[in-house]
């Protein structure tokens, strides 16, 4: 994790900041971000969610309607955009086509007045950096969009900025070269140390390249946390749903223990156990959230085991794992990962068996649709 300015300042601070474009509507609401020197922010989020104007806010490109963005301490929402110090990197390159990929680098540093040589020295580095030394002299058409994008990267690195923000940089590859160019990026950021503030809709995406993840929906930033936090403790069911695979049941909760231990009668009568994270309350409906590979077949008992019984539907190999579909609890996509290992069970389509998971991995959380 990246450490604040000598001042204890956070790199980059989003204070109340609000955003309507007609006045009524609001895209973003009241949004409280720090962002640490050094860290790589990934906001997600699906279309609409806000994320893409947040970045927008913070290059410059729209204007906060409320609230203030500060970048080291200052106050940035009456600086214009080139006055920031901010690299960029877009889907779709915006690399300019007449001129050369040298020329394409060398323009942010001509721009900022420096010297041919220092160009020249600035260019190389960069392009060693992106592992295309040999590519200076081609213009963008010549590349392949995989390389195209790489210099996208290196120009918005080329004038070692503190901060670079990339919105969707890697949509329009395909998806080895875009699994390929996550570990690129990753790998520039830990050994630049510079801070990125990154949009995609790509769960996979932020999971793998983020210090910290915000998840945002209808404007607001749902839960801002570690990868692993995310997946494993989703705050509200709309980040367990948007996040990873997740098995849903719902139900009335009974009581919630003094171990946070929620017993819970789902709607088709069974009584389970599971985390309270967004309940609190006898009588509130709640959705139950686990995880496919939580879930065991014939699960040894313990004390907080979980134990129901299911219908084998269809048995999809993947290899590694049999994707195992059943109807539980009136529920007929319930999904069960089995290992393909020396211990997993052998299924057969209309069997049934029993099924169970820790109280622990399973979460109570709001009922989205109560």
């Amino acid at each position: 994790m990246g450490n604040a300015g000598a001042s204890g300042e956070p790199m980059v601070r989003f204070q109340n900041v609000q955003k309507s474009y007609d006045g009524e509507t609001l895209v973003v609401k009241d949004l409280n971000l720090d962002i640490a020197q050094g860290e790589f922010v990934t906001m997600l989020g699906p279309s609409g969610s806000g994320k893409t104007t947040t970045l927008m806010m913070l290059a410059g490109f729209e204007p906060a309607t409320h609230g203030e963005i500060y970048l080291n301490g200052n106050p940035i929402n009456n600086v214009p955009p080139h006055k920031r110090g901010i690299g960029m990197v877009f889907q779709n390159y915006a690399l300019f086509p007449h001129m050369s990929v040298a020329e394409n680098l060398a323009f942010p540093l001509a721009v900022r007045g420096q010297s041919k040589a220092e160009q020249e020295e600035r260019v190389k580095k960069v392009l060693e950096m992106v592992e295309l030394p040999e590519f200076g002299g081609r213009r963008p058409a010549q590349l392949s969009g995989g390389q195209q994008q790489r210099v996208a990267v290196a120009r918005a690195l080329v004038f070692e900025p503190d901060l670079v923000l990339m919105d969707e940089p890697l949509g329009a590859l395909d998806k080895q070269l875009r699994e390929q160019m996550q570990y690129e990026i990753k790998h520039i950021h830990e050994s630049l140390g510079v801070t990125v503030v990154y949009v995609t809709h790509d769960q996979s995406e932020a999971l793998t390249m983020s210090d910290r993840v915000a998840v945002f929906e209808d404007g607001i930033i749902q839960q801002l946390s570690s990868p692993e936090e995310l997946y494993e403790r989703p705050e509200n069911s709309f980040v367990a749903q948007f996040i990873g695979e997740n098995n849903k049941l719902r139900g009335t909760v009974q009581e919630v223990g003094r171990d946070r231990l929620a017993t819970v009668k789902l709607d088709s009568g069974d009584i389970v156990k599971a985390l309270a994270v967004g309940i609190s309350a006898k009588g509130e409906r709640t959705l139950l959230s686990v995880r496919p590979e939580r879930v065991a077949i014939e699960p040894k008992k313990t004390k907080n085991t979980v134990t129901l019984t299911g219908k084998v539907e269809e048995l999809i190999y993947l290899g590694d794992h049999i994707r195992t579909r059943m109807s539980v609890a009136g529920h007929t996509d319930f999904i069960v990962k089995v290992p393909n290992n020396a211990e997993h069970h052998e299924l057969t389509q209309g069997q049934t068996t029993t099924l169970g998971w820790q109280a622990e991995d399973c979460r109570a959380l709001d009922d989205m649709a109560a």
